[in-house]
């Protein structure tokens, strides 16, 4: 009996992971929202934060996670943000470390500037994490629009989140 459910989990856990590796989330659609919100720590995802502002999809926008070691004038000129765009738009979030900080950080901004939609922009492969922690933080009014930022994981990177995923979804089951 040990032998049959140990198969049939492990079935259920290789098939969550290939499900999980081949449809990896895609860019959104050009959907206006209210604000956009980058968690730092993927190539591209700033730059597309930044890109989503400049096409007048979003008004403001929160970077979260930032390094508490780095000035607004050192991000400024590292993405090329003029210094007015950067007053009015753009605001570092220096408190988060990890994922579930990055949710909390947001709902935080998000309840303070009135936001009733918002765009996540993170990368493919940590999308569906990202949102199950917003999810948990957010009042059911908030619409999220997922836009995620193509990559090329390795299988080691695929593998280590798939584990970060189904951990998270425990601890949201759990209420840890």
């Amino acid at each position: 009996m040990v032998r049959y459910f140990l198969s049939g989990a492990f079935l259920v856990w290789s098939l969550g992971f290939l499900w999980f590796a081949v449809a990896l989330p895609q860019p959104a659609q050009k959907l206006a929202t209210d604000a956009v919100i980058v968690p730092t720590g993927g190539a591209g995802r700033i730059g597309r934060g930044l890109d989503v502002l400049d096409n007048g999809l979003a008004n403001r926008m929160l970077v979260t996670g930032v390094d508490p070691e780095v000035k607004p004038g050192e991000f400024a000129a590292q993405f090329k943000v003029p210094p007015e765009q950067m007053e009015c738009c753009v605001t570092l979030g220096f408190v988060a470390v990890d994922t579930r900080g990055n949710a909390s950080e947001t709902a935080k901004w998000v309840e303070k500037n009135k936001v009733t939609s918002l765009r996540l922009v993170t990368t493919d492969w940590h999308m569906r994490r990202a949102v199950g922690e917003l999810d948990r933080q957010l009042p059911g009014t908030v619409r999220v629009v997922r836009d995620a930022v193509p990559s090329s994981p390795s299988l080691a990177t695929l593998f280590l989140e798939y584990h970060k995923l189904i951990a998270s979804r425990l601890a949201g089951f759990l209420n840890l």
